[in-house]
């Protein structure tokens, strides 16, 4: 597939031929997290770095179907609302880059995710200014 809109088409066509193509948008977010739940589940009682976890072949095989369940639920219901996934995915991404300053986070990048006072404080004024 050459782009988003191909795989969009697809995404579609697979939904239509199974009568699919009406699902309620609450009936796949909780497929998304019942499938982000499967794939967290792989990891449950480890804590293994990026590179363990690219080389453990069983390990990435696991993980290549359900992120690809998570990511294929994702995008039906993109695709059942109309919306332009690759634009709203671009938008997050240059809203993210603003909230996130890459040089701001590289100077974080070496401690460990998350526990960056920065970042949490970031994370805070964000979630304050959005309620």
């Amino acid at each position: 597939m050459k782009n988003m809109k191909e795989v969009e088409k697809k995404i579609y066509k697979h939904l239509k031929e199974r009568g699919w193509d009406k699902l309620r948008p609450s009936d796949i977010a909780k497929s998304i997290m019942i499938e982000g739940a499967e794939l967290l589940e792989l990891f449950q009682w480890e804590n293994l770095p990026l590179e363990d976890v690219k080389h453990d072949k069983a390990k990435l095989e696991e993980i290549k179907g359900e992120l690809a369940d998570v990511m294929i639920y994702a995008l039906e219901m993109s695709v059942l609302l109309g919306l332009d996934t690759e634009k709203i995915i671009r938008t997050k991404l240059a809203y993210a880059a603003k909230k996130y300053p890459a040089k701001l986070m590289r100077q974080i990048a070496g401690k460990e995710p998350g526990t960056d006072s920065e970042y949490l404080r970031i994370k805070k004024e964000y979630r304050k200014q959005h309620k």
